[in-house]
This record gives structure tokens, C-alpha cells and sequence, in this order.
């Protein structure tokens, strides 16, 4: 590393210290926000307040007004005995999941996942609240039907279901009559994440719109973050979509995104960065509308998706809808389980191609062998890196070996660029390969190797942040293995690089720092102006870019390069001398030149060539 790039990172660093330092909020500026806060939560709190209050007396006057049976005649026709009643709820659960349905709309209220609890201790719920839809939507008698606004009638009563020991049914019914009714029916089976539920529509035809052709059901929840990278998550969660003869897609993970779907979708999940609420067609769906809306930073809600799905309806006695809901982990094995053919673990984004077939039939087997045998996830990454390594070391050797004879010939380069001027650099480009052709030497050889661990590098850095087998797993001082280690909360937030410090991340830099140094060494040639000093800006980056990355990652980058660092002192040190390399290379360029078949038809060309020149 040369004075100017030492310089060059002296300045950079002194400027990004100067920046955090100028832009610090003075004490008189830090009591003044303090204050403004205060005075600014006190209204707040005043206005949610009046908010409440407007909102309470608001719903007692509609409350009151949804009493009187005109008003509930004209509004909800045939169903209007089922407007006026008070909201219970049923359990339904087995050893896995606890869900809750709701008689006012029939649905199903919330689903919490028994096995896991969120960052901060709570019950995990996937989903749950009065702004959450579920429902259908209709025509009946001319007048506009939403089942939410309406009650179901259970006849098992309002109880709770325990299916932990067999598979149990729950019906719920929006009736018109004994024999004209809409019907849910969920069925739950023990030890499993995924519900079955049909809707039936049972003698509806006289009551339904006879030229509607299609039923719409409407499925809309706010997902509310579980994670404690909480921008992380949110990077993590999106709306994903199956169409039944291809591949899986998904709205876009930053931002506000929609999209209409004509064709036909095998299934639609509210993917989180570590669980998935999906819904399942039996048959297909056909005729879906999607919608993402990100939220802000600040709220506790990450996304609000919505999905609204056209239902063929065809006039008959009795239509049936089958579907199934999978309200579950992000788990590989455990989505895999649930059909080939359903694909479900797609949710889970594994990389696109080679990346992805490494991480499911190399990454994943390996993490899941090891899982086996130890509950240390840190050791199960060490001992990951390792393997990984050891496999790839007959190319790192190689590319060393192949750096180890540029290097060497590196002398002779100089003699020839000294001999022929800058002005012949074709001439120049062509002694030096026929040097390098001579010694037997592929200038591409140290670039080759590491070309082929690059997808393992992509695969990794997909698979770390999307294991929840790391989840709340801690190591070390990382009390989370799929987020971030801080060791240090900062007290104001440096943009692009947190609020906090992560130490493995800042290992992970220093390592790099150094594996830069040590490859700066073995160069053969000088590089171009500022290529140096930006190799050196790398690591930098890295620690911006992965402070708020899972730790998990950081800490298998750190080993990674640890290993690499050690890996490349062995051979230096004792699988590779200089002067033995420089006396095969010598020894090579006496040996002659074995031209390849294309060359010798190339020169065999050209001889012909001249002589019908000469002809």
C-alpha cells in the first residue's frame, strides 16, 4: 500500500469522523428536541384521546342505529337477522398453531404459532384485528353483501376446539334460512400448520344476483413486524404468488406495488422474513387482485397486503370452493413436506439458478446433518465454513500457484516492456504472451478459481438472512444469529450505517483489511492509478453495508476469510517457493510449443492463402 492510498484512506476516514462530529446536536439543541418531543407526545396523546372519544360515541350512535329492524331489513335484506348480535370467538388448535374464528364476519380473527414468541418475548401472532378483512362479497336481493359485517352461527357453540389429538371440524354458517346459507368449514389435523377451508354456498341461488357470474373473497391483513432488524425484516417481507403452470412471483419488497392477475395462481402467501400465511387453491384461482403498501419506518407495522380473489359462481343449489390455509415457519423441510407440486417452500428466496441449487442440495443438507448433532448454531456455521473451505482448497492452491508464476515472470515482463516502447503496445502485448505462452502460464489461472467459488459466496448470502433456523439462536455476544450483534448503541443514527455498532461485522472488515493487504503483496504488476486505494475502500463498505445485516453472516464472512488468510500463509510458506516455480517455468520454455488443432488450421489457412497469392 502506497503513501497516497494511505493518505487517500486517512482523509476519507478523517471526513466521515468530521461529518458524524459537525452534525452531532449540540447539548442546548439535544434538551430543545427533547422538549419539542414531549411537548409534541403530550398533544398526541390529547388528540388520540379526543380521536377515541369521537370514535367511541360515533360507534355507540351507529350501534344504536343497527338495532332498528327497518334499518336492518333495507340494508341486509334476507340477512338481516344475522346483523344485530355480539361478537364470540372458537379456538381452534392443535400442538402447532392457535387460531382464532370470530362469528362476526365467520373468519378467522388471528393465528399464533405455539412454537415461537417475537424478539421481544411476546406470543407470535401472524395476524389479528378489527382492520384485518376476511370475507366474501356479493349481490343478493340487489343489495351489497359483505360477510364480515355479518354474524355466523356455529353449531358446535362458542367453545373452544382442541384438535392436539385428532383432526377436528369447525362450521361456521351465514344463514337465510335452515336451507339456504353460506358456509365455512375449517378442519384442522393434529400436529400440522396447514387448515383446510371450503366455502359452500348452499341454496344462495334465488337469494344471489342471478347475473353475477363470480363471488369475490377478500383477504386483507396488517403484518406487523416480529424481527428486531426491523428494516431488515421488512427487506425480507412481501407478497408472493404461484401461477399454476410456472413459477413463483412476488410484489415488489420496497415500496408500494399492485398487480392484476388474469391468469390462473396456484396459491398467494403473506410472506414474512421468517413466516408465511398462505393461501392455497385445491383446484385454481383465477381472476386475483394484489396489493402491497409499505409502511413507515416508525410504525410497527411493516406491510399491509391484500388479496382479492374472483370465485366462478355458476347459479347452481350447491357450489363448493376448496382451499387450505398454511399458517407456518419459513422452513425449507417443513414447506417441502406439504407437496412438490404446490411448491409452498418457494416463499423462501434461495437465489435465482445455481445460486439456488446450492443452497438447497449443498447449504441446507449440510446446515440440517450438523443440526444433528449440535444446538450451537455458531459452531454449526464454523464447522460449515470449514467444510466449505476444504473443499475449495485445491482451487485456492491453484489460483495462488497461478499468482505465485505471474509473479515470477514478473521480471521478465519489465525487460520487455523496457525493450519495446509504450507507443508498440501491440507489439508489446504480443511478446508478453508469447512469454506467457512459452513458460506455460494462463494469465487467466488465479481468476478461473475464484470465478467458481463465486456462486457458493451469492448462495451464502442469500441463505444466512433467510434461515430461521438461526432465529433467536445467540452465540457469542450476538443474542440473534438472523440479526444484527450490537455491542455499542450509538446515541444518534449515522446515516447508511445505524444506530449501533455490530463487532462481527467490524471482524469481517479487518479480516478483509487484511486479505486486501496480503493480496496487494503478491501483485506483478503496478495497477492502474486509484485501483489499489479502492481495493482498500472495500472493506470500508463492507462495514457500512452489513452493520445492519443478519450477524450470522458477518460472523461466517469473518471465519471465511480468517481461514482464507490462513490457507494462503500455508502455501506461501510451505507448498509454494518462488525459485522452484521460476525453474519449472524455465524448464517449460525449453520444451516446444504444442500448438492446438485450431492454431495449426489457422496457419495452414494462411500458407494456402499465399500461395494462391503467389499463383
Amino acid at each position: 500500500m502506497d503513501k497516497n492510498s494511505i493518505w487517500g484512506l486517512v482523509i476519507i476516514g478523517a471526513i466521515l469522523i468530521g461529518y458524524t462530529y459537525l452534525t452531532k446536536p449540540s447539548a442546548e439543541e439535544l434538551k430543545a428536541i427533547k422538549t419539542r418531543d414531549s411537548i409534541a407526545r403530550v398533544e398526541q396523546a390529547r388528540d388520540q384521546q379526543l380521536e377515541t372519544e369521537r370514535f367511541t360515541a360515533m360507534k355507540a350512535i351507529e350501534a344504536e342505529k343497527q338495532k332498528d329492524p327497518t334499518h336492518l331489513q333495507e340494508t341486509f335484506g334476507v340477512f338481516s337477522s344475522a346483523a344485530a348480535q355480539k361478537e364470540e370467538f372458537i379456538t381452534l388448535e392443535n400442538k402447532l398453531v392457535k387460531i382464532k374464528v370470530s362469528n362476526k364476519g365467520g373468519r378467522i380473527y388471528s393465528v399464533q404459532l405455539k412454537d415461537y414468541q417475537t424478539h421481544d418475548s411476546l406470543p407470535l401472532i401472524l395476524w389479528e384485528g378489527e382492520k384485518n378483512r376476511f370475507g366474501m362479497s356479493f349481490y343478493a336481493e340487489n343489495k351489497p353483501i359483505d360477510t364480515q359485517d355479518l354474524f355466523f352461527s356455529s353449531d358446535a357453540g362458542f367453545e373452544n376446539i382442541d384438535a392436539s389429538s385428532q383432526q377436528k371440524t369447525l362450521s361456521m354458517k351465514l344463514k337465510a334460512s335452515d336451507d339456504q346459507y353460506l358456509e365455512y368449514v375449517y378442519t384442522l389435523a393434529p400436529d400440522s400448520y396447514m387448515l383446510d377451508f371450503d366455502i359452500k354456498v348452499i341454496g344462495l341461488n334465488n337469494i344471489i344476483a342471478r347475473n353475477q357470474s363470480n363471488l369475490t373473497f377478500n383477504w386483507q391483513a396488517d403484518i406487523y413486524g416480529k424481527e428486531k432488524g426491523h428494516k431488515n425484516e421488512n427487506m425480507y417481507s412481501a407478497l408472493y404468488y404461484k401461477h399454476s403452470e410456472d413459477d413463483v412471483d412476488n410484489l415488489s419488497e420496497g415500496g408500494n406495488d399492485e398487480e392484476d392477475i388474469a391468469t390462473q395462481v396456484k396459491w398467494i402467501a403473506f410472506k414474512q422474513q421468517f413466516f408465511t400465511s398462505a393461501l392455497i387453491a385445491k383446484n385454481n384461482f383465477k381472476g386475483i387482485k394484489l396489493k402491497s403498501v409499505d409502511m413507515d419506518e416508525h410504525s410497527p407495522i411493516l406491510k399491509n397486503f391484500s388479496a382479492e380473489i374472483s370465485l366462478p359462481y355458476s347459479g347452481d343449489v350447491k357450489e363448493s370452493y376448496p382451499m387450505q390455509f398454511y399458517f407456518g415457519p419459513n422452513k425449507y423441510k417443513t414447506l417441502r413436506k406439504y407437496g412438490k407440486d404446490i411448491q409452498l417452500e418457494k416463499v423462501i428466496n434461495l437465489g435465482w439458478g445455481i445460486f439456488g441449487w446450492v443452497n438447497k442440495y449443498v447449504v441446507i443438507e449440510v446446515f440440517n446433518f450438523l443440526e444433528k448433532y449440535m444446538s450451537n448454531y455458531g459452531l454449526i456455521i464454523l464447522i460449515l465454513t470449514i467444510l466449505i473451505k476444504l473443499v475449495l482448497s485445491p482451487l485456492t492452491y491453484k489460483s495462488y500457484l497461478s499468482t505465485a508464476k505471474m509473479r515470477v515472470l514478473k521480471p521478465q515482463i519489465d525487460e520487455i516492456n523496457e525493450r519495446i516502447p509504450k507507443d508498440k503496445a501491440m507489439e508489446r502485448q504480443q511478446a508478453t504472451m508469447g512469454l506467457y505462452k512459452k513458460a506455460g502460464v494462463n494469465p487467466m489461472g488465479g481468476c478461473l478459481p475464484m470465478l467458481v467459488q463465486f456462486p457458493i459466496l451469492i448462495a451464502l448470502f442469500r441463505f444466512f438472512p433467510s434461515s430461521i433456523e438461526l432465529r433467536q439462536k445467540s452465540f457469542l455476544w450476538a443474542s440473534d444469529l438472523s440479526s444484527y450483534d450490537s455491542i455499542m448503541t450509538l446515541p444518534w443514527d449515522i446515516p447508511w450505517y445505524g444506530d449501533h455498532i455490530s463487532l462481527f461485522c467490524i471482524l469481517m472488515a479487518v479480516t478483509n483489511l487484511v486479505y486486501t493487504k496480503m493480496n496487494g503483496q503478491m501483485q506483478t504488476s503496478n495497477q492502474m492509478p486509484g485501483m489499489q486505494a479502492m481495493m482498500y475502500m472495500m472493506p470500508v463498505m463492507f462495514l457500512v453495508w452489513f452493520n445492519n445485516y443478519a450477524s450470522g453472516l458477518s460472523y461466517y464472512y469473518f471465519i471465511a476469510t480468517l481461514f482464507t488468510i490462513v490457507q494462503t500463509w500455508a502455501i506461501r510458506k510451505w507448498m509454494v517457493d518462488d525459485n522452484k516455480v521460476l525453474a519449472m517455468l524455465e524448464a517449460s520454455k525449453k520444451k516446444p510449443v504444442k500448438k492446438s488443432k485450431f492454431q495449426q488450421r489457422l496457419e495452414e489457412a494462411a500458407k494456402k492463402k499465399g500461395f494462391n497469392a503467389k499463383k
